[in-house]
């Protein structure tokens, strides 16, 4: 019998006044321990396994869209992106020059240092976190060495990992590595030849991001056995080059596949501000790194908000660049359409001054993409306030308070209410059509890709070795046809038409990072894991438009809720406008310096020096 198809109006025939919005809610149930053993076999078994896969996409509108709907748009294989205007006071960097003559071109952007904010604070002053040019000057003064600071950063993975239950926030770690860069840095310093201001600043690396000689496990137990490590991935070698000290492997949900850093292969990570709570993920160990004052910046892969979610949850900033905008090559996900490697970090300038050192897109992607010059914000110009003024913020109103918890959405308008007040910025109040859409095109593209990227690697058996997390995503991925990925990439187009129209009515789109704080970690999910698509929604609500169209997004701290949960402003871009994200991320970041917490966990290793 013929089903009558839902037709789309062509993308430029939609009337964005006659939107409504409608709250996003995903059906699943949320699974632990035995019954998530047996949901997993179940999801597996070739008849049953399809017919639970076809029920969940019917409940959540995924075959109506991908298989009942005509999507008058052509596909978008990639994110492709109009010309775009030159940003406005920024410093253009030679993408060619070495990472080191970067960094120095980045640092005249910076306001001067002032020794006095964190070495002579007021007692009663807030909590605040000890920045790379903190760390350079301790240096340069001779207050400390890197290799003092190693020892107590070992001290701080040991103590950490003897925990009860253990918080293994590194899953390979070798301290000897650590004192051996520690001590060639230190050297430099006392011959009076550091190699760049993040000489001797110690920085994790995620675990599907290649860093020599450290395996590659990608947060499985067998990867490494399969796929060799010979060399550090372009982004770890720009930052090595730097004179970077490189902490090691840090932890993270298995193969990326997962938002809340849940990871039975060698336990959970923890959040510094609670440890009854998630990290987020995927970039869990990275996250938790840097939130506890272990490592000033660690670098993570953002496909679906794996940098932003748990910079958010733990207090930290975290920025995903413009899709290709940092060359992949030796990540895991380095085939896709959806991720990127960006910084987390402690503070917005330390994410620059990372970013600065490791962008720089690949031959391949300057040709086929054309990106704009690298560009950063000269925040010590005379004219960043006149810039400021003249900043359009746009926000979804309804999407915007669409959250677990008001405490969320009301901490998020103070501070773009701060902006508008502060530096003049305007508010704008926006439509975005079809978030539903780009839910479903969202995980149809990176489900798809993650597939076709391990498949390569990975043998019948070696799937039940992975967790069973993992494995009811891939069999869900596994249901997804070569027709569903094309739809996938019809909707991309469409929804890549309603920001670009809206960017020219603003310069950045508000939102909160998540929809949630970070939730709590039941002690079921710690042998086996967790299923819970409730939360990955709320975790994910505000994230996608990032991956799914390849637009730069910073997520800022900006407080806490009632429960002393850290909350994050999301500030999305324009193509290309990191600078641009940039700059406003920095006035959020000073204005609301006053509501700093300082973590549950935290070492403070430079202080007790």
């Amino acid at each position: 019998m013929y089903r009558k198809k839902r037709e789309m109006l062509p993308v430029e025939e939609v009337d964005i006044s006659d939107i409504k919005y409608t709250p996003q809610h995903i059906q699943a149930p949320h699974l632990t321990g035995f019954g998530f053993m047996l949901f997993t076999w179940l999801m597996e078994a070739p008849l049953i396994g399809s017919l639970i896969t076809s029920f969940l996409k019917h409940k959540n509108g995924i075959t109506e869209m991908l298989r009942n709907t005509v999507i008058p748009e052509r596909p978008m294989f990639r994110p492709e992106f109009p010309p775009q205007d030159p940003e406005k006071g920024v410093v253009v960097l030679d993408e060619d020059r070495h990472p080191i003559a970067r960094l120095e071109a980045a640092m005249e952007c910076l306001p001067l240092y002032d020794p006095s904010r964190h070495w002579n604070p007021d007692p009663s002053s807030n909590f605040f976190y000890w920045t790379i040019r903190d760390f350079a000057h301790a240096y340069r003064s001779d207050i400390t060495t890197p290799l003092i600071v190693a020892e107590r950063i070992i001290s701080a993975v040991d103590e950490f990992n003897g925990k009860k239950p253990p918080v293994p926030l590194l899953i390979s770690f070798n301290a000897d590595e650590v004192r051996k860069q520690a001590a060639a840095s230190t050297a430099r310093f006392r011959a009076g030849n550091p190699l760049s201001i993040i000489d001797g600043v110690f920085i994790a690396i995620k675990d599907d991001i290649d860093c020599y000689p450290h395996p590659t496990k990608g947060g499985t137990t067998w990867f490494h056995e399969v796929r060799t490590v010979k060399q550090d991935a372009v982004c770890v070698s720009r930052l090595r080059s730097c004179g970077v000290i490189l902490v090691g492997k840090a932890n993270m949900h298995e193969l990326g596949l997962g938002t809340t850093g849940n990871n039975p292969n060698y336990g959970t990570a923890r959040n510094p501000y609670s440890f009854e709570r998630y990290t987020g993920g995927s970039s869990s160990g990275p996250a938790a790194l840097v939130a506890s004052g272990i490592c000033s910046a660690a670098i993570g892969t953002d496909g679906g908000g794996s940098v932003r979610i748990p910079s958010s949850l733990c207090g930290i900033v975290g920025l995903k660049t413009t899709f290709a905008r940092t060359d992949m090559t030796g990540s895991l996900c380095d085939c896709g359409t959806v991720e990127v490697v960006s910084p987390l970090a402690a503070t917005v300038e330390d994410a620059m001054l990372v970013y600065a050192a490791m962008a720089g897109s690949s031959k391949a992607d300057r040709i086929s993409l054309n990106p704009s010059p690298l560009c950063f914000p000269n925040l010590s110009s005379s004219n960043n306030l006149n810039i400021l003024l003249s900043v359009r913020l746009g926000k979804y109103t309804e999407w915007f308070n669409d959250v677990s918890n008001n405490d969320i959405s009301n901490k998020c308008e103070d501070a773009v209410n701060l902006l508008s007040a502060n530096f003049g910025c305007q508010i704008i109040e926006i439509t975005l059509p079809e978030l539903e859409e780009m839910r479903t095109a969202h995980i149809v593209s990176i489900g798809s890709e993650s597939l076709c990227g391990l498949n390569a690697y990975c043998e019948e058996r070696k799937y039940s070795e992975l967790t069973l997390d993992t494995r009811t995503s891939l069999a869900l991925f596994r249901s997804f046809s070569a027709a569903d990925y094309v739809a996938a990439q019809r909707l991309r187009r469409r929804i890549m038409y309603y920001y670009m129209e809206a960017f020219k009515k603003v310069d950045i789109i508000v939102t909160p990072t998540t929809g949630i704080t970070a939730p709590r970690i039941p002690l079921s999910s710690l042998q086996y894991g967790e299923s819970n698509y409730e939360t990955s929604g709320y975790l994910m609500r505000f994230i996608l438009a990032g991956n799914l169209l390849g637009l730069p997004a910073i997520s800022v701290p900006i407080g806490h809720d009632k429960q002393g949960l850290p909350i994050g402003l999301q500030l999305i871009g324009r193509p290309w406008s990191e600078a641009s994200i940039l700059r406003v991320a920095f006035a959020v970041e000073e204005l609301c310096l006053g509501h700093g917490k300082r973590p549950s966990h935290f070492y403070d290793v430079l202080k007790a020096i």
